[in-house]
């Protein structure tokens, strides 16, 4: 009977594409941000509010509605587009979406009673902000191409192969 020897080997720890790590960004942030919205129906008074046509402050109104679609739809958009576009688009667009985002996300704190649970979630969407900032910030790029060596002329070539 052999018995199996625990293994020493080091696991192999594979390069994550960045357009990988901002498309796998962009989803978690984009279930937080849901989430926070979701579970927070579960507040007391929230219901209430929602069925008198009111979600924080704001009036139910078709505007209302088609801004937090905009709102949760960019994040779900950038996951594709994380994956898709040229990278020099790429990178400037994760910058500029998540710089835009960090305001956005920073007033869903204004006005709220529930602030350990606002708090969390502003906390969490903010630390996947920075670390999209930071993927496509640092996005690695690749070295120029080394300078071709001048070479001699046709005629010093063939003055050369045939001396």
């Amino acid at each position: 009977m052999t018995t199996r020897q625990p293994t020493t080997a080091t696991l192999e720890d594979q390069r994550i594409p960045v357009r990988a790590k901002l498309a796998a960004t962009w989803t978690s942030f984009m279930f937080l941000y849901a989430y926070v919205d979701i579970l927070n129906f579960f507040t007391p008074g929230v219901i209430e509010d929602v069925l008198n046509g009111k979600v924080f402050e704001f009036g139910l109104s078709q505007t209302f509605s088609t801004t937090a679609l905009t709102l949760v739809a960019i994040p779900i958009l950038m996951v594709v587009l994380s994956m898709t576009l040229p990278a020099q688009a790429n990178r400037i667009t994760n910058l500029t979406v998540a710089s835009l985002y960090v305001p956005v996300t920073a007033f869903n704190a204004v006005g709220e009673s529930w602030l350990y649970f606002y708090g969390l979630g502003i906390v969490l969407e903010l630390i996947l902000l920075a670390l999209i900032v930071r993927y496509a910030w640092t996005w690695p790029r690749t070295a120029p191409p080394a300078a071709v060596a001048t070479s001699p002329d046709r005629g010093t070539v063939r003055a050369q192969q045939q001396a």
